[in-house]
């Protein structure tokens, strides 16, 4: 104490608390000993936040119900309730019917990304990620690497059950996981939609409520349940520019064993699509925000 009262008795124009020069300089040269740590490559960062949104899973396991529990209900319900009126047998009616619900069940998942930017925003977890000195995009890539994740348990799940039931992809191994890669690139594309509405709406009730208006026709008016053939004119037209369906047909013809070349690139210009539109105003309005 009476080290510190000379000293700023000493250098009378000194505030309280403030170092003399020569300690100041002191302990400058201490922190600038060493160099100061490179800047967080974007994919590092990004990395980080995927990872964040594991941890999430690991402290609230109740989130894996709809990339488990959900699908396998949605598995056993239609083969069983659908398949003998609309094949005649419901091993045969599987054969069909699994790759599409395989696409269903991930596009119905996606959603959730949007709700949980929704709900960091309401906590005031984007405030505190905003004033980082990282890539701007990491948090939303990063939710959306998460995610990934989900959907890749959501579609082995499926084909589990799949398998269990009797069904038996054509295409072998190698079939099925470009079939599941597409299904997780296309589902990455599309949960930027969400995440836009996550970040423009108020509540996760909100952001929930917007995405089932938009899922539900997307998904079931499509070809995952029955052949388009058997609709309506006006029923088919909206199938044939519906990105669902088509995504539907190229997961289901790489599972049957043919790579249906027009279905895969129509996938994939179409996520492309939507990364560079709904991802270019996804991160305007974060800037904005």
């Amino acid at each position: 104490m009476s080290t510190s009262t000379t000293t700023n008795t000493a250098n009378g124009d000194l505030r309280e608390g403030e170092l003399p020069p020569v300690e100041a300089e002191q302990l400058a040269a201490v922190l600038l000993a060493t160099d100061r740590p490179a800047r967080p490559s974007a994919l590092s960062v990004s990395a980080t936040f995927g990872w964040r949104a594991m941890l999430k899973i690991k402290h609230v396991p109740e989130q894996l119900f709809d990339v488990t529990a959900f699908p396998i209900m949605m598995t056993l319900m239609f083969t069983y309730l659908f398949g003998g009126a609309l094949a005649g047998s419901t091993s045969e009616y599987l054969q069909f019917l699994l790759p599409g619900i395989m696409v269903m069940s991930v596009i119905m998942t996606t959603m959730y990304t949007g709700v949980a930017v929704n709900t960091d925003i309401e906590k005031g977890v984007f405030d505190r990620f905003r004033t980082l000195p990282i890539w701007r995009p990491a948090p939303m890539v990063g939710y959306l690497l998460g995610d990934a994740a989900r959907y890749t348990m959501a579609s082995v799940v499926i084909l589990v059950v799949g398998l269990i039931m009797g069904f038996r992809p054509e295409g072998g191994a190698l079939g099925v996981l470009a079939g599941i890669v597409l299904l997780v690139a296309f589902s990455f594309a599309f949960s930027w939609i969400w995440t836009m509405f996550g970040l423009l709406l108020r509540s996760e009730k909100s952001v929930m409520g917007v995405s089932m208006m938009v899922l539900f026709p997307m998904t079931f008016l499509s070809n995952i349940l029955v052949e388009p053939e058997t609709m309506p004119g006006w029923l088919q037209a909206f199938v044939d520019v519906n990105p669902v369906a088509h995504l539907v047909a190229a997961v289901r013809d790489l599972m049957a064993g043919t790579w249906n070349g027009s279905e895969i690139t129509w996938t994939l210009v179409s996520g492309g699509v939507l990364i560079a539109v709904f991802g270019t105003l996804t991160m305007r309005i974060y800037n904005r925000k």
